[in-house]
């Protein structure tokens, strides 16, 4: 038997979510004496998966599938369940895994959790622990189904190193044509991506207008981090919508997120919750933000924030 995990790349590089979906999976694989499998689709450094426990990955190379598809995407991972008779697959919460995970849970007539933060316990069935409500509170699932599907939080295993090497073997099942088709891709050019950022910077209405940015970008570049904005913010063009963090909009779980000038809508809340460490600047100390930020500073954003990044500037500069 062997546990089967989906490692998720982008312009032929494995994404951070793949490295952490290989470290819980072999986590797992330590209690269960079971050898970790990846699937990989068009991806160029599948040896890296090793160093987290991967023995074999299984890499499609196929450039019709360059664009995910999720029918498509869903039959291969389910002829790799049946090549490798898996017992347990595991995900990332990407977006497109969220689209993936269900369906191939039909296919192979498997129990799927989705948020799980933990390992499983296995003492008496097979249990996990979820985040739930919108990531404010925390909640078991026992998956009783043969098969199990789990979808691994975000930024909730972390990376875990390994002294292994994967084997890479070309794997290019025949798939049926699909009945969805992909007109276009509409990507954020961010030096850094949402998904994958450690930090985000983010800013709201309290900036006053798109003209007034720069200072956001500029912390950011200067944490290496990604930038993001508000609804409001996305709704009235100052920046694109791919920026959009919240219930709405891309949810976020980096080690730190900076909000300036957000006053702390539920909605935007209950997209960042999962984020480890929240930082909030605002002039208003009354802000709903202040409520759930682990450090907060009551001050005028365009002072404080050239103060931070000349700050952090030096700080770097000593460090070098």
């Amino acid at each position: 038997m062997s546990i089967l995990i989906y490692a998720e790349s982008e312009n032929k590089k494995l994404k951070k979510a793949a490295f952490e979906v290989a470290s819980y999976a072999a986590s797992i694989a330590e209690k269960t004496q079971d050898d970790v499998v990846a699937v990989t689709v068009n991806a160029d450094n599948t040896g890296d998966l090793g160093q987290y426990g991967v023995s074999k990955v299984l890499n499609v190379q196929n450039e019709s599938l360059e664009k995910f598809n999720v029918e498509s995407y869903s039959e291969i991972l389910t002829k790799a369940v049946e090549e490798t008779k898996a017992d347990i697959v595991i995900l990332s919460q990407s977006a497109n895994a969220k689209y993936l995970a269900p369906l191939l849970s039909v296919n192979l007539k498997a129990g799927y959790a989705s948020n799980v933060v933990e390992l499983p316990e296995t003492e008496s069935g097979f249990q996990v622990k979820r985040n739930v409500f919108t990531n404010k509170a925390f909640g078991m699932a026992e998956i009783t189904t043969d098969k199990k599907i789990i979808g691994l939080s975000s930024n909730a295993f972390g990376l875990h190193e390994k002294e292994a090497k994967a084997e890479t073997v070309d794997f290019n099942p025949e798939i049926s044509d699909s009945s969805i088709e992909v007109q276009s891709v509409d990507k954020n050019t961010d030096k850094v991506s949402i998904a994958d950022a450690e930090i985000v910077v983010s800013g709201g209405r309290g900036l006053k207008g798109p003209e007034n940015w720069g200072m956001i970008e500029e912390l950011a570049e200067v944490l290496g981090a990604a930038t993001a904005c508000s609804k409001p913010v996305s709704d009235m063009g100052w920046r694109p919508h791919s920026e959009h963090v919240g219930q709405t909009g891309k949810p976020v779980a980096s080690n730190l997120y900076i909000a300036i000038g957000i006053s702390g809508a539920i909605q935007h809340l209950a997209g960042i919750n999962a984020s480890k460490t929240k930082v909030v600047i605002n002039t208003d100390e009354e802000a709903p933000f202040f409520k759930a930020a682990d450090y907060g500073i009551v001050g005028d954003a365009f002072e404080v924030v050239p103060q931070l990044v000349e700050k952090l500037k030096e700080f770097k500069a000593s460090n070098a």
